[in-house]
């Protein structure tokens, strides 16, 4: 074999960790190589049959696709060859010397100290052509573009140890040929029915024929016998495909490692034809929070690939969807602009966004655990839903699970129907606080009415959940209502006032004036409140105000925040309020108030303008 312009090149450092890791964590699974390899020659396949829909001489006279294994004891090699895209230099060097996935550095620093974890994390990163590298000690690649000429064929050679070797080379075809040399011990991929074993089992349902090479008895001639059914699995009848083949197929298309969670087969015929085919995965890709993360189904049109991680299909909060669709009714040159505006995509999308929510809603009914799984995964990207979907938003409402007052822990495990069914008696609203943390929540002045009255509140501590219940306005005709923002409701939860407690009202309205004239524009209104049990004041936010935890969304996008004005309510039964109400000195009063503000400002907003000045107030009254 001829080779020009020969180099050597180092792998981009991410690439050396993440082959060092692979090696050693997915051991206990190396046959997932041959599936990840099939997988990519079915991706190259399909990229050639699309790209020669508009220039059909790519495919040289040839336009059989087919992905082709030999196996060779005495050298102890496996090669794997397909027909179709190929590769250029350039492509070579991105695409077997780089990760291109953004944030793989950080994803990457996080793994290397438990091995179990790392093999479940590095399949959720999607192991792909490196995983040759479990099984071999040296990979070599040779490769030639579709439409290239022979001679500009490209030579790629590594131990998989930090460097590679590059170079031109004359190839005849177009395609990729992989050459594994297997390491010591790895016999058993160099047993033809073994290999045969590994494709049926992982392969069967990709659309491109696996062949084998056999030879004949007397070990003269050789021919290409094929292994796998080589018929899109999308597009055979549901009660002829198994579990086993649905979980496989979501790995081919999503490179996974873990089996998903649920799946839905949907073929609809009529006004408009396709086929769906949706999977929910286990667990989260490590970029799931990237602005640039792909995410999208792989568009099919009459069984051609046209795109990957069409995302047009799909809304942003349903963003961990995998899967395919194969449209009757869209045109074989569409591009992701035409689809944008295209009446027949937002009529699927309307229809696949509904078909994922059933599917939601069926695995929440049928196996809660399950759910679990997925909620814990995918809650806080679901929780976009009600603002961004608003046709669903009862079926989203249903499918949100929140950590209450009477769960147990933090874990989010509670339905607004679950709230609902234990609501109490004369109770119109369904109550929630939101706060930085859960204990924060948990621990919040605002709930003692509530502990006391047994009435259960949903304890809100994700960053967007102040943003989704400005969205979420009711479900099953009860409003939710803040706790800490005033109301009529909480008014009404409080016990009627008693006489005595009237009079005491009466005779602390000198104390109010008092306390309102010190404070001045500082608050919008200072009121006594019969709220709280064991706190001496609170604040609160107006119906119409701005909460505190928007102010601080907006505050962390960057955006001007207009001044939170809260009402000051003090509790008139608690002993401190009474002792600072006797206090006639001045001075002294004032350093009172200010203290039981900064109180309530913390305790509201986990952070005072100056903590200093707090610490220095609070000392001097201790030691007064």
């Amino acid at each position: 074999m001829t080779m020009k312009g020969q180099e050597t090149r180092g792998f981009q450092s991410e690439v050396k960790q993440l082959l060092h890791l692979m090696i050693h964590s997915l051991y206990s699974n190396k046959e997932i190589f041959l599936r990840e390899l099939i997988s990519n020659a079915s991706d190259a396949a399909d990229k050639l049959r699309f790209r020669a829909l508009s220039d059909s001489s790519l495919y040289e006279g040839d336009g059989e696709l087919r992905v082709r294994l030999s196996v060779d004891k005495d050298n102890r090699t496996l090669t794997l060859s397909d027909n179709g895209i190929g590769m250029r230099r350039d492509e070579v060097i991105e695409n077997l010397g780089t990760i291109a996935k953004s944030g793989t550095k950080s994803f990457l620093e996080s793994l290397g100290s438990d091995q179990a974890k790392d093999s479940q994390l590095i399949g959720q990163f999607g192991v792909g052509f490196y995983s040759a590298f479990i099984v071999a000690d040296k990979v070599t690649v040779r490769t030639r573009a579709a439409g290239a000429s022979a001679d500009e064929g490209v030579f790629w050679e590594s131990a998989g140890e930090g460097e590679y070797t590059l170079a031109e080379i004359e190839k005849a075809d177009r395609g990729t040929e992989i050459t594994l040399h297997l390491r010591e011990g790895e016999d058993e991929f160099l047993d033809a029915w073994r290999v045969r074993s590994i494709i049926s089992k992982y392969s069967d349902h990709i659309a491109l024929p696996v062949e084998i090479e056999s030879k004949d008895e007397e070990g003269e001639g050789t021919h290409w016998e094929k292994i796998n059914k080589a018929q899109a699995l999308w597009t055979r009848n549901k009660s002829e495909i198994s579990d086993d083949e649905y979980n496989e197929f979501y790995k081919h298309i999503a490179h996974d490692y873990s089996d998903p969670v649920a799946w839905s087969h949907n073929r609809v015929e009529g006004k408009q034809e396709y086929t769906s085919l949706l999977y929910i995965p286990a667990r989260a890709p490590f970029d799931m929070w990237n602005r640039d993360q792909k995410h999208g189904l792989k568009l099919y049109v009459q069984r051609v690939f046209i795109m990957d991680d069409a995302e047009q299909f799909m809304p942003n909060y349903l963003r961990f969807v995998r899967g395919l669709i194969d449209s009757n009714d869209l045109p074989l040159n569409v591009s992701r602009e035409i689809l944008q505006d295209s009446r027949v995509t937002q009529s699927l999308r309307a229809a696949l966004t509904k078909r994922t929510l059933q599917m939601l809603e069926r695995l929440a009914k049928e196996d809660n655990e399950k759910y679990q799984t997925f909620w814990n995964e995918f809650g806080l990207v679901l929780k976009e839903g009600p603002a961004e979907d608003n046709a669903n938003q009862e079926t989203i409402a249903k499918l949100l699970r929140f950590a209450t007052t009477q769960s147990e822990g933090s874990a989010q495990t509670i339905s607004l129907e679950d709230y609902v069914s234990r609501m109490v008696e004369g109770q119109e609203k369904i109550y929630y606080i939101t706060a930085d943390s859960y204990a924060a929540a948990k621990s919040s002045p605002h709930l003692e009415l509530f502990r006391k009255k047994g009435i259960e509140v949903l304890l809100l501590s994700d960053r967007i959940d102040e943003w989704m219940m400005s969205y979420l306005t009711e479900f099953d005709g009860k409003t939710f209502q803040s706790v800490s923002k005033a109301d009529e409701s909480l008014s009404k939860l409080a016990d009627e006032e008693t006489e005595e407690q009237k009079e005491a009202e009466k005779a602390l309205e000198p104390f109010v004036e008092r306390v309102k004239n010190l404070l001045g524009e500082r608050v919008k209104e200072v009121r006594l409140t019969h709220r709280l049990t064991d706190t001496p004041a609170i604040v609160t936010t107006d119906a119409n105000e701005m909460t505190t935890q928007m102010a601080k969304l907006f505050a962390a996008a960057g955006q001007d925040v207009p001044e939170v004005k809260y009402l000051f309510e003090i509790n008139p039964d608690h002993p401190l309020v009474k002792r600072v109400a006797d206090t006639q000195d001045e001075t002294r009063f004032g350093e009172w108030i200010e203290l039981l503000l900064d109180q309530a400002l913390l305790a509201e907003r986990g952070t005072l303008d100056d903590p200093n000045q707090f610490i220095r107030r609070m000392n001097q009254l201790l030691t007064a």
